[in-house]
């Protein structure tokens, strides 16, 4: 039986990855910022990543950290608090989920850092898993199908709706991205593998026109041109992995599982 703590337990991936592992027979820890109790086999653990307050404990013992904790800024600084603290544990594997075009999206200017600091964020704290020294595993995967619902049902609440001209989006259902960390944590350290996208890519006009025809809404699209070298590396594609477009889930089928949408949405 492997002792594994997973950051993130309770977030969109993570929640999706703690019982599949304990249907493989592993004991799971769970860090947390609040302290629960234990529920079903799982084990919680209180620790903030932020601060580093409570980390060296949660990951002692631990032979196996899978890092789902994410969050749209201060990602490096919460995977140098789990590095360190990992390290001086002596964990075995560390296994970090990161976002597709974290080393294709340039986020050199103020413009780029405003909209688009995500990505550099990430390729950091990737950095800081690599250069760890301890055995690790990377898996880049595009957006999950939940993070881009939450975005158009924002954008949706205008009655006039800007939308980033020429972006096009790969979403991913969950299920399939904590299918294949689950995978990756029982296996070997492998660094950085295959990226994972979703079966399909659409322009984000298109994205926005599927929930508003599921929500049975109507709203005038305005297409806008963002500046940057980040938004231009969107246009040409960088944050889409379509040569691994390996995803089970679409977008159509996600919202109509979501809203009892259906499946087919009018171009």
């Amino acid at each position: 039986m492997q002792d594994i703590l997973v950051t993130g337990g309770t977030g969109t991936l993570g929640r999706r990855v703690v019982p599949r592992l304990r249907e493989a027979g592993c004991k799971v820890r769970v860090l947390s910022r609040r302290s629960r109790e234990a529920a079903e086999g799982i084990e919680f653990v209180t620790g903030d990543l932020a601060t580093g307050e409570g980390i060296e404990a949660a990951v002692e013992g631990a032979e196996i950290i899978v890092h789902c904790a994410g969050s749209s800024k201060g990602d490096e600084d919460k995977a140098l608090n789990l590095v360190r603290a990992a390290s001086r544990a002596g964990a075995r594997h560390l296994v970090y989920i990161s976002v597709v075009g974290a080393d294709r999206i340039p986020v050199v200017g103020g413009i780029d850092r405003a909209m688009f600091g995500y990505f550099a964020s990430k390729l950091a704290a990737e950095r800081l898993v690599a250069d760890s020294g301890l055995p690790w595993t990377t898996l880049r995967a595009t957006q999950f199908h939940a993070s881009i619902l939450m975005v158009v049902r924002g954008m949706a609440k205008l009655p006039i709706v800007p939308v980033p001209a020429g972006f096009r989006f790969q979403p991913v259902d969950a299920d399939d991205v904590a299918a294949r960390l689950v995978q990756l944590t029982l296996g070997e350290p492998a660094g950085l593998v295959p990226e994972l996208g979703g079966p399909q890519a659409y322009p984000m006009a298109d994205l926005l026109r599927g929930y508003l025809h599921a929500n049975h809404q109507h709203r005038l699209i305005m297409p806008v041109w963002l500046p940057g070298q980040a938004a231009r590396a969107h246009r040409a594609g960088a944050n889409l992995t379509l040569d691994h477009a390996d995803g089970t889930r679409t977008w159509e089928d996600f919202l109509a599982d979501q809203l009892g949408s259906p499946r087919v949405v009018p171009t």
